[in-house]
């Protein structure tokens, strides 16, 4: 009898501790989801970016080395209405979108501009901001309209809409020559040692660059510029959120700040 009730008490307590073993399972299960890890109930978003376009993304070394800028406040912004935590990658621009059909982010913010191809591989939300290019040279270059660039090398990101912005001059008659760079301080620095004559770069990024070396200077090109704009892998049932949150925040002023405090105006 004794040796019964031995028995089955250890039967009892395996069973328990199997059920216990059950449950924490199910529980680490629950509290994943399918946008990275989780921290509690509340879902991780992992956002790419290319965090060399000052104000839109860059480090500040001075400070640290978290990445700030205009689209990292507004990613937070549009994640934390919808509920999510966010994680920022730091990838070449160039490889965003192959970064987002592998499934290794979610969602790009890189003052990334909609174009026919690029909206073949991916959604966009509605434009964010809009601004212009600028053709980027030294002072003594002497390189004041687009006749001049005939027969120079000029300078642009790869992937970027500048590269398909140097192809249409290169396609309307001046013969240049295009170099590609993964990153936008590079090209300075490629201009700075002569091995490029001028470099295409959006003019709130350039801004930051004049300021602090007056040897650059540069003109504006006459194009119709789309806008940059989030993306989101193809069909995503997020772009209703994200275009819903966005205009939310233009019609309340919200965007208007972010615009205030990383360009230092109003959007024109």
């Amino acid at each position: 009898m004794k040796k019964w009730f031995i028995v089955s008490l250890m039967s009892i307590l395996v069973a328990g501790l199997l059920a216990a073993c059950g449950t924490s399972g199910n529980d680490d299960q629950a509290a994943g989801n399918g946008s990275g890890e989780g921290n509690g109930d509340k879902k991780v978003l992992r956002m790419g970016t290319s965090a060399d376009y000052p104000p839109f993304e860059y480090i500040d070394t001075e400070k640290g080395e978290e990445i700030i800028g205009f689209d990292i406040d507004l990613a937070k912004a549009i994640t934390k209405e919808l509920g999510y935590e966010l994680e920022v990658q730091d990838i070449d621009f160039g490889s965003l979108i192959t970064a987002m059909d592998a499934g290794n982010i979610d969602l790009i913010l890189a003052g990334m501009t909609p174009t026919p191809e690029r909206e073949e591989q991916v959604d966009f939300t509605d434009i964010y901001y809009t601004a212009n290019h600028m053709v980027v040279s030294l002072k003594d270059s002497k390189l004041e309209k687009l006749e001049d660039l005939q027969g120079k090398t000029i300078g642009v990101q790869l992937g970027s809409i500048q590269e398909e912005e140097a192809n249409k001059i290169k396609e309307g008659g001046v013969d240049i020559k295009i170099e590609n760079r993964d990153r936008i301080p590079q090209l300075i620095q490629e201009l700075k040692t002569g091995r490029i004559d001028a470099a295409i770069i959006e003019d709130t990024v350039i801004k930051g660059y004049f300021e602090k070396d007056k040897d650059l200077t540069g003109f504006q090109l006459d194009t119709e510029e789309g806008g940059s704009a989030i993306a989101l892998p193809k069909d995503s049932e997020m772009t209703e959120e994200f275009n819903r949150v966005l205009n939310e925040m233009k019609e309340n002023g919200e965007l208007d700040k972010l615009i205030i405090k990383w360009f230092g105006g109003e959007e024109e």
